[in-house]
């Protein structure tokens, strides 16, 4: 007779995707709930590139240092299979990593501008590979050997990528990514403190049991062919579709959550800009233009800033600050709704100029800009007439500008 063993209880997919998502919020605060949902899928679906055609891109992004970009990819390197967390790689260093990790590595590329950003080149051959690796099959060809002894051959170039950096990326890597927004904490954002030598054995027992519940999952996901919510399409589908097949091999509460976390991507359609003059735009703007007003058209806040002593907005890239760069710049913050801060029409006696809200820049004040010297940024604001209702927004634009310049003059309010 043959001994049998015991029949092994089916892991609970749903259940163990709700502990990696309660993993990270221990130490990560991400700026929406649809967040979490998508890292958690994307920590799983690194389990499973064997089963997958395409993989996402997961990129932690962020317009200032100290918004918890490096603990966020840390957190994904306990959970994900063959980690390796790099800075600054070559293109042939990656290619020979992808070549000799069994199974495919998961790559943590952290710092990504000092790749991508302005003083670091173009780097033609790093966007190639992480262009071209988000399709299985994808290689590219390279030259190996010495001197003269060389031959042409391919390497692949596909496997799972986690980015980190400050300011934006490349389009062609951005169009292939999940975009996580990363802010600095607000005073009221908690988390523990991650101690590797404690952490970490958790992150991996959470890992391992991934790859185990992966192992079971792995033939339905290779066969899946996940339905897309409406409107989500082309390139967008590309980067959802594994992200979806883990959510519904899961089960349970995931692939609603998961759909419609996937809404909420795609519908952001959030801006990139580079990182640069933020914060001292974020607190003049504060400090020196809005001072309690609702509203300010641009043409204002462009007066009052070029009138600013000992301030960049005279030269910022060679130009003054103008229309497009402020719109540029500000576009790298969010609105409490999580999108990007634009200019909005206003209406004011004399037409519907463009213009700013400060309801849609508080969020930002909140997380990046310091109290003014003794004294808080609302009290600061108190003796300026608000701007409501029928109230001329010329007028309180007229007070402002009689703090920094010697004569007022009534602004222009067009364009």
């Amino acid at each position: 007779m043959t001994a049998t063993s015991p029949t092994a209880h089916p892991i609970d997919g749903a259940a163990l995707l709700d502990e990696v998502e309660a993993f990270h919020r221990r130490f990560n605060v991400f700026p929406t709930e649809a967040a979490y949902i998508a890292v958690t899928l994307w920590d799983a679906h690194a389990h499973l590139m064997d089963a997958l055609d395409g993989t996402a891109r997961l990129a932690f992004l962020s317009p200032e240092p100290g918004s918890g970009k490096s603990r966020a990819l840390e957190i994904v390197e306990t959970l994900t299979p063959n980690a390796a967390l790099t800075v600054n790689a070559s293109a042939n260093a990656l290619f020979r990593l992808v070549e000799a990790t069994p199974g495919l590595p998961t790559l943590l590329f952290d710092e990504i501008d000092t790749v991508f950003g302005p003083k670091a080149g173009g780097n033609e051959e790093v966007r190639g590979f992480l262009n071209s690796g988000y399709r299985r099959g994808a290689s590219s060809l390279r030259c190996v050997g010495d001197g003269s002894n060389q031959n042409a051959g391919f390497f692949p170039s596909f496997c799972a990528v986690a980015i980190a950096g400050l300011g934006s990326l490349p389009d062609t890597i951005l169009t292939r990514s999940v975009i996580i927004r990363m802010r600095k904490r607000a005073p009221n954002e908690k988390v523990e403190p991650y101690r590797r030598r404690i952490h970490e054995k958790h992150g991996h027992a959470l890992r391992d049991r991934l790859a185990k519940w992966a192992d079971t999952v792995r033939d339905a996901v290779a066969e899946a062919w996940p339905e897309m919510p409406e409107g989500v399409t082309d390139r967008p589908a590309d980067v959802w579709e594994p992200l979806l097949a883990v959510a519904d091999a899961a089960g349970g509460h995931w692939p609603e959550q998961a759909r419609a976390a996937c809404l909420e991507f795609v519908n952001a359609g959030r801006d990139d800009g580079e990182a640069s003059l933020g914060i001292r735009l974020l607190t003049d703007l504060r400090d020196k233009v809005f001072r309690g007003a609702d509203r300010m058209p641009t043409a204002v806040i462009l007066e009052i800033l070029l009138k600013l002593d000992d301030a960049p907005w005279a030269d910022v890239d060679d130009k003054p600050l103008n229309a497009r760069i402020l719109s540029k710049l500000l576009g790298q913050y969010v609105t409490p709704g999580n999108k990007p801060i634009k200019p909005r029409g206003i209406r004011t006696p004399s037409g519907f100029p463009k213009g700013y809200y400060a309801e849609d820049l508080t969020d930002a004040w909140t997380r990046y800009c310091p109290a003014p010297p003794g004294e808080s940024a609302t009290s600061a604001t108190s003796a300026t007439p608000q701007v409501n209702g029928g109230e001329s927004v010329a007028d309180t634009a007229t007070e402002i500008r009689h703090t920094v310049a010697e004569t007022a003059t009534q602004p222009t309010l067009t364009g």
